[in-house]
């Protein structure tokens, strides 16, 4: 690729919100401009112009789809090739599947990014309209093992180009933690993400060990309810609901965490999972979709089933009362995370690149 700077069109979201495609899409952007080539990203989450158009459902979705589909058509004429940070239901609808169409007019090659927890649920009611569209791509580029098995059900190949996590920026260069009673949860208030489940194991472990805290980094539609929730069980001195946090104050939240949860119901390869063992943080998770295929139980992390306060309660409290296997969790954890570097996805991604690129030149 060093010897052949390409024009990379990158489709996808950016920060705000900060999420887990849109912190992705920026730094990709950041990382494939340091090797030297030239990206121009399409937002796909950019905002309403005018402004007021945001509180007109349906209407507003019109308002960023056109000048979407026009940038799109002008990046897809100057760029090598597309790539597009994809995900299920109605963002692949109006956003994934323009850009490999348009691709296809402009004679661009595409590369799908497919990246999503629901992918299984959203393919066995769309399988006709994506086979037919990825059919238009150069290649399907996904994060996980997990991913690449949803997608061969439905007879589309794929190719597995892991998330990036920056341990540099995530790391924790002095932990000590002698009570190990600090919790963490990065995931949006959504139900997905199950934070309720999270919330009653908490409160087990909080009759056990009354000075543990739980800190909760994420917004949406179930604020409301989760703070109910919380009063009810008398807890809500014990929790902190902070909102979304950006890259930086999330890396903070990780170094001062001591142990981190995530609940989810659906998952593929969660960022947050990968931070937390780069920041050196003992990780408890739901056993659900791309997860078992990132973290091992016992070995980098503890996994219990979804939906079970007893057994996310019960793998906490081992965490919390076992020193030797929090330390053993974190250290594994360190060095499974480095193969989720820049320096050892690019080469994997590139390679992609260039032969999507070469096809490309053979039919032209």
């Amino acid at each position: 690729m060093a010897d052949q700077p390409m024009h990379i069109g990158l489709v996808g979201p950016l920060p705000p919100p900060f999420g887990g495609m849109a912190n992705q899409t920026r730094q990709l952007a950041e990382l494939l401009r340091g090797e030297g080539l030239t990206v121009s990203v399409v937002q796909t989450n950019a905002e309403y112009r005018p402004s007021w158009v945001s509180g007109l459902p349906v209407i507003r979705a019109f308002f960023r789809l056109i000048p979407y589909l026009f940038k799109l058509w002008n990046i897809t004429g100057q760029c090598n090739l597309l790539h597009v940070m994809a995900n299920s239901g109605w963002s692949w609808h109006l956003f994934a599947t323009p850009a490999i169409w348009i691709a296809k007019l402009r004679n661009t090659p595409v590369i799908v990014n497919y990246r999503g927890g629901e992918a299984a649920t959203f393919l066995a009611n769309s399988s006709q309209s994506v086979g037919l569209s990825m059919r238009q791509a150069s290649a399907l580029v996904v994060p996980s093992g997990f991913l690449k098995t949803v997608f061969a059900s439905f007879n589309m190949a794929a190719k597995i180009v892991p998330n990036i996590v920056d341990i540099e920026h995530f790391s924790n260069p002095t932990p000590h933690r002698p009570s190990r009673r600090h919790l963490l949860i990065a995931r949006n208030l959504e139900p997905i993400y199950d934070n309720e489940t999270a919330i009653r194991a908490f409160f087990t472990v909080h009759r056990k060990y009354p000075d543990a805290t739980l800190t909760i980094a994420g917004s949406g539609p179930l604020a409301a309810s989760l703070k109910a929730l919380a009063e009810s069980l008398s807890l809500a001195d014990s929790i902190t609901f902070a909102g979304r946090l950006d890259r930086d104050a999330m890396a903070k939240a990780y170094r001062n965490a001591d142990i981190a949860i995530n609940p989810s119901l659906v998952d593929n390869m969660p960022n947050s999972v990968l931070e937390a063992l780069a920041s050196a943080v003992p990780v408890v998770s739901t056993n659900v979709g791309g997860v078992p295929f990132i973290v091992k139980d016992g070995q980098t992390a503890l996994l219990v089933p979804p939906g079970s306060p007893d057994a996310m309660a019960e793998a906490i409290l081992r965490l919390m009362n076992d020193a030797a296997l929090s330390e053993h969790l974190v250290k594994n954890g360190l060095s499974e995370v480095q193969q989720y570097t820049w320096q050892r996805v690019w080469p994997l991604l590139s390679s992609v690149y260039e032969q999507a690129s070469y096809a490309r030149r053979l039919t032209t």
